[in-house]
Order: structure tokens, then sequence, then C-alpha cells
């Protein structure tokens, strides 16, 4: 799980805010891209940037993005994506100046990118893509 904090300013009244956002992909949704997305979510990653496709850069990142985005239960045993009503909490986060920050930065700093995908993978999961490509 990725804790990030995030300034941003608030579109409505101006305000800057700061704010802590969590970001986590289970093994399943990792592998659900890795089967969906061409060559897998590191080749397919690799390969938009290096084609320099920011289209595909930018949906690319939009998508890990809302993917990876919940709350943690207040009993600290989920990381919630879903309300009670089965409303998805991405779009809330979505409709914030923090998503849009988030998302160009994503797009437009390799580092950042890098971090940030290491950072929602678990960490076993990330050892069985690496063991994998090296074979």
């Amino acid at each position: 799980m990725l804790k990030k904090t995030i300034t941003y300013t608030n579109y409505i009244d101006g305000s800057e805010i700061t704010e802590d956002f969590y970001f986590n992909l289970n093994k399943a949704e990792i592998m659900k891209m890795q089967v969906t997305m061409p060559g897998g979510l590191s080749e397919h990653l690799k390969r938009i940037v290096a084609a320099q496709d920011y289209p595909t850069i930018y949906e690319t990142f939009e998508k890990i993005v809302l993917d990876a985005y919940g709350v943690k239960s207040p009993d600290g045993k989920r990381f919630m994506k879903v309300d009670a009503n089965g409303r998805q909490l991405c779009m809330d986060f979505k409709e914030t100046e923090a998503f849009s920050n988030l998302v160009v930065e994503l797009a437009t700093d390799s580092k950042a990118a890098t971090d940030f995908v290491n950072g929602i993978i678990p960490a076993d999961m990330s050892k069985q893509i690496e063991a994998a490509k090296n074979n």
C-alpha cells in the first residue's frame, strides 16, 4: 500500500489543501492488468513511454490511479474501493485537483511513475514479476 501526500488548490474556493491518499493493487488486480494489457503491465508501460505515446500514457496512468485508489476501513482490516451503496470511491477522488495533479505528475515524471507503480504492487508480487522477467 502506498500513502501519498498531495497538496492541491481547491478550485471551488481557492484554498490550499494537503491531504493523504491511499493506493493499492492486490494480486488479482495486478494479474488482471498483466493479462489485459498488451505484453503485461511493465512491458506496456515501457512501450508507450519509449514511443512517447502521450495520450496512451495519460490514459494508462489514469486507469492505474483509479484502480488503485481506496480508503482504509475503520477497523484497519480492509482496503475499501466501493462504498456501502456500491459506488466506486475513486469517482470522488477523480473529482478533486489532487487526482489531476497526481495523474499529470505520473504521466510526465518517469521516476515518480516508477515509484508509484512499485509502491502499489504487493512486495511479494513484484518479486514474482521480476523473477518471471528474468526467466
